[in-house]
């Protein structure tokens, strides 16, 4: 789906996430020798790149009911241990709709009051990993819903082709910002956990007839379940999330994540916590953003020389941009901490 046909589908519906600056960083194309430009996805109303997914995933379900009697018995119901539960809220708050987030115990209280802020319907904790609090919601929380008269909507964090649909329209943005006239990006660069953010990428360079453009999909140890199937072969499940990176943290990938990872122009890329945390601590220094380690962990690629290792033609003139995917699991504690540990 397009830009075009993605807002006619909107019909009366509000659009719950925003088109986001393209901006060229002086210093971090110094840093890695090639021209670096930022998408700054941290700038959606989340705080992260979901707003889009998530933000069309609940567009696309509300564009569908019949009429307002049935829109206002609807409900969204997400798991989610931080971004995709916040940008769940975000999105049914703009759309007029209540939000109930299942997340799982080691979700800190920042994160699940920064949801309750938003506007969330309720926050539950259960589990202790995302995929027990997942299993509560589809298995009791959603039938007790139903069961009460509401239309319970199950919202995926990252699998489904609504959510790829939405995080698309950044590529289509970029290409429009980066000007008719201009060249396309020698390389685009993002994090990558369930894989939602991935496939959204490789759809929307499909969508703007560039889908051989090379793409570095970005990891961190611990948290690296593309690049375990690569290696593997197959879709693959890491045993347990160990990485600080916890947003990244789904034990496996979407299958179709898995799939387009195999093409030629795809390149995994693992990087450990310690190059996650000093991403972060560099990157707030030069622009005077704050990320979290799972979107730190691509712009580490920007310093000592990371991103020549990996794409050793780049030159000079070489554009490439990343995707600032935000994130809210970050405060300046955790910034000073780590530079002091650095």
């Amino acid at each position: 789906m397009t830009l075009d046909t993605m807002a006619d589908a909107q019909q009366d519906l509000p659009q719950p996430w925003r088109q986001t600056p393209l901006i060229h960083s002086t210093l971090l194309s110094k840093h890695a020798g090639c021209q670096i430009y930022l998408k700054l996805e941290n700038l959606q109303p989340s705080g992260s790149f979901k707003s889009r997914g998530i933000g069309n995933f609940l567009l696309a379900h509300l564009a569908k009911t019949a009429n307002t009697e049935e829109r206002e018995a609807v409900h969204f119901y997400s798991s989610s241990g931080g971004n995709a539960g916040l940008a769940c809220v975000h999105a049914a708050v703009t759309l007029g709709t209540p939000a109930t987030i299942i997340v799982p115990m080691s979700t800190t209280e920042y994160t699940i009051a920064k949801m309750r802020a938003a506007g969330a319907a309720e926050v539950i904790q259960h589990g202790d990993s995302w995929a027990e609090a997942d299993g509560f919601l589809k298995e009791t929380v959603i039938p007790l819903a139903n069961a009460k008269g509401e239309h319970a909507v199950y919202v995926p964090p990252f699998d489904a082709s609504e959510i790829w649909d939405g995080h698309a329209t950044m590529v289509e943005e970029i290409f429009k910002q980066l000007g008719p006239s201009s060249q396309p990006p020698d390389a685009l660069i993002c994090s990558v956990g369930g894989g939602g953010l991935f496939c959204g990428i490789m759809r929307g360079l499909e969508n703007v007839n560039h889908p051989n453009l090379r793409v570095l999909a970005v990891e961190t140890e611990g948290a690296h379940s593309l690049a375990l199937s690569l290696e593997k072969g197959k879709l693959s499940t890491l045993p347990a999330i160990t990485s600080i990176a916890t947003t990244l943290g789904a034990r496996t990938v979407a299958s179709q994540a898995f799939a387009y990872a195999q093409r030629n122009s795809v390149r995994s890329v693992v990087l450990s916590d310690s190059v996650a945390k000093e991403g972060c601590v560099r990157f707030a220094d030069d622009e005077r953003i704050m990320v979290e380690a799972a979107c730190g962990v691509s712009l580490a690629l920007c310093y000592n020389g990371r991103l020549k290792e990996i794409l050793p033609n780049l030159q000079r003139q070489s554009k490439v941009v990343i995707i600032v995917c935000g994130g809210s699991n970050i405060t300046a504690k955790m910034l000073g901490d780590w530079s002091e540990s650095m």
